[in-house]
């Protein structure tokens, strides 16, 4: 589900150059034609991850919805030890490609194909166990059925202490989809044109429900960025970033 962002800014379904048929309801099907046969996004990373991550030791990292991966990639090549999970097959297979590509091995860029509602289940996947250094989660954001808070509640709980967890996520519709917008609630069933809730950086600590002695606020704000329109017009995208830190003592041998 991560955008990685470069060129024409596309939020899935807001694209006013298209007709919206009704999208499929089932996620891994939704998903899966979104992905299609071809690359999506620029396979750049994204800047807010960048920044953030900037001046962390490199340790584990989980990156949430990583589609085509260039997240991942990027975070293998700064020395993290790197795992991104997508529920869509064509992302992952795209991804690990594009790893191959970077001379990356599996042991340094990692791509596993899962639901994420299954993050906080004993039979999840042995590589989304953690702890990890660093859980992120850009742009996790979807049209269709996506039970979000169980999921990043359950990647909390897979962070190390001292590690962080990181939240990129659109914190409005591109501009030149105002017009465009007929959203309806994605946990109703109902059909959408794009992401039903735009969170707030103080709706993203909410849907977390950190307890404080246990976790620290690292940043909770708006973030403006340029961006390309589908017809090739300058604009500005706001983004929501929340960085939070768990308390404790890192591990020892965490490089």
């Amino acid at each position: 589900m991560s955008a990685n962002t470069s060129g024409p800014d596309r939020i899935p379904g807001t694209n006013p150059q298209a007709p919206h048929p009704d999208p499929p309801q089932d996620p891994a099907a939704f998903w899966e034609a979104h992905y299609g046969d071809k690359q999506v996004w620029s396979g750049n990373v994204n800047a807010a991850l960048a920044d953030a991550s900037a001046h962390l030791i490199p340790g584990r990292v989980l990156d949430l919805g990583c589609g085509e991966g260039g997240d991942v990639i990027w975070l293998a090549q700064q020395g993290w030890k790197a795992v991104g999970v997508d529920i869509s097959q064509a992302a992952i297979i795209r991804a690990r490609a594009a790893a191959e590509a970077a001379d990356l091995s599996p042991d340094r860029a990692e791509f596993v194909l899962a639901d994420l509602t299954t993050l906080g289940d004993r039979s999840r996947h042995e590589s989304l166990a953690g702890p990890f250094e660093l859980v992120t989660a850009s742009f996790f954001q979807s049209p269709v059925a996506l039970d979000r808070q169980r999921i990043l509640q359950a990647a909390a709980e897979l962070v190390a202490p001292g590690g962080h967890l990181l939240l990129t996520s659109h914190a409005a519709p591109p501009p030149w989809a105002n017009d465009q917008a007929s959203h309806t609630d994605e946990h109703a069933g109902g059909p959408t044109t794009g992401p039903s809730h735009f969170p707030s950086p103080e709706e993203e600590l909410a849907t977390l429900a950190l307890d404080t002695h246990d976790w620290e606020t690292l940043t909770a704000g708006i973030r403006t960025r340029e961006a390309t329109a589908p017809d090739g017009a300058h604009g500005h995208l706001d983004d929501t970033v929340v960085l939070v830190r768990r308390r404790g003592i890192p591990a020892a041998d965490v490089r």
